[in-house]
């Protein structure tokens, strides 16, 4: 594998070029004006695979966006891994925050700007590249299986579906994703657990129309006021969530487990620093890494309704919403967890109002053991590349597929990512380092080396 570093370093412009051809396809799930957007994204990942050296790629429709699916099996007898990424992004509102225009990808400062620079296209691509290295040069010592679907950023509804229709090709002794992030550029480290996610929209409805704020206001009423309280309602000043039974099922973390997570490096000023906060606050009892990786959440992801123009407008809504997402541990289940919160919403409301709760999507959390080969492999691959061993980390975030391809393909996933903090994931601005996206490269065939051993 000496050769990797001179590939990556005389096919880096290529590789760039490549990826930004991915990244000015505006593939964003949640729009449904982007569908021939997805297509696109779909046929440029099938040609990526076959061009990389697969012998066979095909894009397979589901109820919502296609799923890529390519193969290349050397030996049968060999070990098989499967590649699961995402071509689809999220929206990148308020386009006003973009230094650059978000489809339009560009290198400044070292990073690639541009909407899934990270997320995940740019982590996703590491690894058709690294699947080319490895056959070009006849290094591959693994069966390889890509499953690139295009609906993750929405709760990724058709893909459960998708994996039970071809159980029968999905066979494999790991799945590789790079979804993740690292705890710092020069800090690797390997994500062992993932939060589980339940995400509702409520609609509270008041008067069956929009009241003149004078005439009406006192007299009726407001969606918005009644809104706002319920919403404020659901956790109290310790930061715990008030709904009751809510952390029945949550998982009690050892004390021995809880001071070895807060040894993974941590500065809490820098933390502080960089999202521009003067302080943190969280469930009492608990450090910031702690709250972000193992203990649950309840949030409040928008809220809207009335008059949000330019200049005034004295309105009493006729309704009101609010998006909520709440971050679950492990043995939480999704589905009982979206219930109590869709009740208590409704319990609580005041006869003055009507209240509809819709739960739209959700995931289980998910535990990575450590002492399995393929952790053990991509400790060393990262150790290879980093000169530092990887730091076990759980993470604050969902992908809440990689409990369904445990739970339906009896298969444990690997989380070898290579994000930052600061790549802004979601938000206005996202980029992804070309270095992360290099050693990402270099990481993933020194793991393919160390897993067919």
């Amino acid at each position: 594998m000496s050769d990797i570093k001179n590939y990556i370093e005389n096919n880096k412009e290529r590789f760039l070029d490549e990826l930004f051809g991915l990244l000015r396809i505006p593939s964003i799930s949640s729009e449904s004006s982007h569908k021939d957007d997805m297509i696109r994204a779909a046929e440029y990942w099938k040609d990526s695979i076959l061009k990389a050296g697969a012998d066979f790629a095909e894009i397979c429709p589901t109820a919502g966006n296609p799923v890529v699916y390519g193969e290349k099996i050397v030996d049968a007898s060999l070990p098989t891994v499967i590649v699961y990424a995402h071509y689809d992004v999220m929206p990148v509102d308020p386009l006003n925050l973009w230094n650059s225009q978000p489809f339009e990808p560009i290198i400044r400062e070292g990073k690639i700007w541009g909407r899934g620079a990270d997320d995940d296209k740019g982590q996703g691509f590491m690894h058709a590249k690294a699947f080319e290295y490895l056959v070009k040069n006849n290094l591959l010592k693994c069966n390889v299986k890509f499953m690139i679907e295009g609906e993750e950023e929405i709760g990724s509804p058709s893909m459960s579906d998708w994996c039970k229709q071809n159980k029968h090709r999905l066979n494999g002794d790991i799945i590789l994703v790079s979804d993740t992030g690292m705890i710092a550029s020069d800090i690797p480290s390997i994500t062992v657990g993932l939060r589980g996610l339940t995400y509702l929209q409520i609609e509270v409805t008041g008067p069956n129309r929009d009241l003149h704020s004078g005439l009406f206001g006192g007299a009726v009423a407001n969606p918005l006021n009644v809104l706002s309280k319920m919403m404020a309602s659901l956790t109290d000043e310790k930061g715990k969530i008030t709904i009751p039974n809510f952390y029945d099922d949550v998982d009690v973390v050892s004390e021995a487990e809880r001071i070895a997570l807060n040894k993974a490096p941590f500065d809490l000023n820098e933390y502080k620093k960089a999202i521009d906060v003067e302080e943190v606050f969280g469930e009492e009892g608990y450090t910031s890494v702690e709250r972000t990786g193992i203990r649950p959440t309840l949030d409040l992801c928008g809220i809207w309704g009335g008059y949000t123009g330019e200049g005034s407008k004295t309105v009493l809504p006729s309704k009101a919403y609010a998006k909520i997402s709440s971050r679950l541990v492990p043995h939480q289940d999704n589905h009982k967890i979206a219930k109590l919160i869709q009740n208590h919403l409704i319990s609580i409301a005041p006869p003055y109002v009507k209240v509809k709760v819709d739960i739209l999507h959700g995931g289980q959390a998910y535990v990575m053991p450590i002492e399995v080969p393929a952790y053990k492999a991509a400790e060393r691959a990262l150790t290879e590349v980093f000169g530092k061993v990887p730091v076990p980390t759980r993470s604050g975030g969902s992908i809440p597929i990689i409990s369904t391809f445990e739970e339906i393909l009896g298969i444990k996933s690997l989380l070898m990512g290579f994000g930052l903090e600061s790549d802004a994931i979601h938000s206005p601005n996202e980029n992804f380092p070309v270095t992360n996206f290099l050693n990402g490269i270099e990481a993933i065939v020194h793991f393919y080396d160390q897993f067919s051993k």
